[in-house]
């Protein structure tokens, strides 16, 4: 499906290179280039854990609880606590492992670099970040972006199982191993390449769950950007 003028448009002035699917069908796997550098910060080891959400009455709610938080360590180094954002009533919902430092001057996920890639990734997809709902396992950002802790997951995963349970997407996209261990309570040890490719559910909700490569890894291997779009039109093939 090819990108409409005036959203290749907006994306150009913003310096977005735009993948560009060339058939019109989901089974096509094709995609244009993303030229974008090759740093990044780092990709998380996963851990995993299973927590019964807490109740809350809305997604604000949700939010002003993540930034009055004090559960674990990263509360007292945080600048802003990072609750995700984005549709409250969105069918796709992209879930990434922890802010990082351009996420935690901002409060706002996924606005860095890699942030710039995921919005390309919604751009191939003919959407928009207000049509999508953004958010990550842990809501502050790790000081030198190290691994979470595993009480750090814990504290800081009622809240996204809180958000899911909410917004009710019609998929998930797990971006990276920790999100997808997570939300699939895999073995710590499983990589993702056994993890991506199909098509899993989330815990007992009947939500389609597909993973595919943090944006952060495809800004540094990019190589694997073909495969990444592949698991989004995956993901894609869910909405019919």
């Amino acid at each position: 499906m090819k990108l409409d003028r005036r959203r290749s448009q907006i994306l150009g002035q913003m310096g977005i290179a735009i993948w560009k699917s060339r058939l019109p069908s989901d089974n096509d796997l094709t995609q244009g280039d993303l030229n974008i550098e090759d740093e990044i910060e780092q990709i998380e080891e996963p851990i995993s854990n299973e927590v019964v959400p807490r109740q809350f009455a809305n997604l604000e709610e949700i939010a002003s609880a993540v930034r009055s938080c004090r559960l674990c360590q990263l509360s007292h180094e945080r600048k802003n606590a990072v609750p995700g954002t984005g549709n409250p009533t969105a069918e796709w919902m992209f879930v990434g492992e922890a802010p990082g430092q351009d996420e935690d001057l901002q409060g706002k996920p996924f606005v860095g670099r890699s942030g710039q890639l995921l919005n390309s990734m919604f751009a191939a997809l003919g959407l928009t970040r207000d049509q999508v709902f953004i958010a990550n396992v842990i809501k502050c950002r790790p000081p030198r972006n190290r691994d979470p802790s595993d009480d750090e997951v814990f504290q800081c995963t009622p809240y996204l199982k809180a958000q899911i349970a909410m917004i009710q997407p019609r998929v998930i996209v797990a971006l990276g191993r920790i999100s997808a261990r997570l939300l699939l309570d895999a073995h710590e040890k499983t990589p993702i390449s056994e993890l991506r490719g199909d098509v899993h559910t989330y815990e007992k909700t009947g939500i389609p769950l597909v993973v595919t490569y943090h944006p952060a890894y495809l800004l540094r291997s990019p190589d694997q950007k073909r495969v990444a779009w592949q698991d989004l039109l995956l993901a894609r093939s869910q909405m019919k």
